[in-house]
């Protein structure tokens, strides 16, 4: 229940940025937005419809498509995401920043949209309209989600052309790209996980340490030599970045000749890490 109710603060933050991104930098500007979201806003541009009810109506079918694709807990997330964004789209809808630089404005539109959707997204749940079908193609074709949203965001904002004018446009997917870049680095994290592996002789000493001070689990690859056809065996260990300075001294300690390879990982999914359903 306690982390339950932290993932609704987390996604409540979101939706609160991610308006605050509509009300005080794409709209006043006359920019455009990618999936329902770009939509409403053509259609406050054209007819001065609120952008929190339409975009409360439009997402509310398109659950309807999710529920069937998407499991129970994300459903649940994506209908508090999509009831805060509304009512925060409608309560700010006044807001405004006091700003002439179309560009700069742009970049913070881009910047707070990344940030409110990548909270959103990182807890498990979706903003609705273009993100859900962005975590459908993650679940079953294995797209990176912010990707796949650019993707579809793409589709709607070159849609808009013909509102809001070339320049416009141009701005639009500068903003939608500088989203995707942020929101890829909210939905990953600020700590990259490392790969290890390490040729010991010294293999046990340094597996049982990492299982002690360290808390992780050690997988053991059977392997040997090629000039010496000596069979040995391989240890592999994925870790924070943090982490990495601890398993250098675990190994330095035990074996000082060991032979060490590390990796940048970009997923890591299963036990101690994130759950690979969402």
């Amino acid at each position: 229940m306690k982390k339950k109710a932290l993932d609704l603060l987390i996604i409540m933050a979101g939706a609160l940025i991610f308006a605050l991104a509509i009300n005080l930098f794409v709209i006043p500007n006359e920019l455009g937005e990618g999936g329902v979201t770009g939509i409403t806003i053509i259609l406050y541009y054209l007819f001065g419809w609120s952008p929190g009810l339409v975009s409360l109506i439009f997402n509310s079918f398109l659950l309807l498509i999710g529920y069937r694709f998407l499991d129970r807990r994300t459903v649940f997330y994506t209908i508090a995401a999509v009831l805060f964004h509304s009512l925060f789209l409608y309560l700010t809808e006044d807001w405004r920043v006091v700003s002439d630089e179309i560009t700069v404005n742009a970049v913070f539109g881009g910047l707070l949209g990344g940030i409110g959707i990548g909270l959103i997204i990182r807890v498990g749940g979706t903003t609705a309209g273009s993100t859900i079908l962005a975590r459908i193609a993650h679940k079953y074709l294995d797209w990176n989600i912010s990707y796949a949203l650019l993707f579809f965001d793409l589709i709607v904002a070159f849609s808009s052309y013909f509102i809001i004018g070339a320049q416009a446009l141009m701005l639009t997917i500068i903003m939608l790209y500088i989203g995707t870049k942020v929101m890829d680095f909210i939905i990953e994290g600020v700590n990259p996980k490392k790969a290890v592996t390490i040729i010991s002789k010294q293999q046990d000493k340094i597996a049982e340490q990492v299982n002690v001070v360290m808390d992780r689990g050690v997988t053991v690859i059977y392997g040997r030599g090629y000039y010496t056809k000596t069979p040995q065996e391989i240890l592999y260990i994925v870790i924070s970045k943090q982490e990495l300075s601890t398993l250098k001294k675990i190994v330095k300690a035990a074996d000082k000749n060991a032979f060490i390879t590390i990796h940048d990982v970009r997923d890591v999914f299963g036990e101690g890490f994130i759950d690979i359903s969402k």
